[in-house]
């Protein structure tokens, strides 16, 4: 794994926190969500490009809380010896720049290779913004008349 340096993850561990303890029945998703925001989160790269999936018709960007729940990933993947080159970026600029550019329902889907700690922050009202939420109200201007 290789990627910028990341000089101190706290947001990514305590994002990790606030997820497990959501999990566990004891977290507030606004906290969560909030976190996530601050968080500084490595994304793979495949080619140059966020390495993402489809899933329900919503496409995710894979987010890790660090490079061990990125390895666990990559290895999961059958990827594991592969040097894999990664982005860190703020949460609240994948979702409110990079998910409203994919052009297409996109969410963020954290440490998904962790059965007890992933996450989904699915392009709802309240996690992306509203013109890239698929439960927004419908613009009068796009409805026909």
């Amino acid at each position: 794994m290789h990627g910028e340096a990341v000089v101190g993850n706290d947001a990514g561990a305590a994002l990790a926190e606030r997820i497990a303890a959501y999990r566990g029945g004891s977290g507030d998703p606004r906290k969560m969500v909030g976190e996530l925001r601050r968080a500084a989160l490595l994304v793979p790269l495949d080619g140059g490009r966020l390495w993402t999936g489809h899933l329900g018709g919503v496409r995710w960007i894979y987010a890790f809380t660090g490079e061990e729940a990125l390895a666990r990933f990559a290895r999961s993947r059958g990827e594991g010896q592969r040097d894999r080159e990664y982005a860190q970026l703020l949460g609240a600029r994948l979702l409110d720049e990079i998910v409203p550019a994919m052009g297409e329902p996109a969410g963020v889907a954290v440490d998904v290779a962790d059965e007890d700690g992933a996450m989904l922050f699915p392009p709802v009202l309240g996690i992306v913004p509203e013109a890239a939420a698929v439960d927004r109200e419908p613009d009068d201007r796009t409805e026909e008349g």
